[in-house]
């Protein structure tokens, strides 16, 4: 199986979170990151970062249409 340049997504400079924690690998992007900046494995601190990824396509959820007493 050959790599194309048409099969490897375009990376671009992305904000994100990393820990301090020289033993734990763990990560987030900005936007997805909570207020608190601890870290979701050790809870350790946080510091800002930046890596060069793919692209995310942030799909809305729709919310459920209420349904009256019918069920309509």
């Amino acid at each position: 199986m050959s790599t194309t340049e048409e099969t490897k997504p375009e990376l671009i400079p992305t904000k994100i979170w990393k820990c301090r924690n020289a033993d734990c690998k763990a990560w987030v992007r900005d936007e997805f990151a909570a207020d608190s900046q601890l870290c979701p494995m050790c809870k350790g601190p946080m510091l800002r970062s930046i890596r060069h990824l793919p692209a995310v396509v942030n799909k809305i959820k729709r919310q459920p249409k209420p349904k009256n007493e019918y069920g309509l």
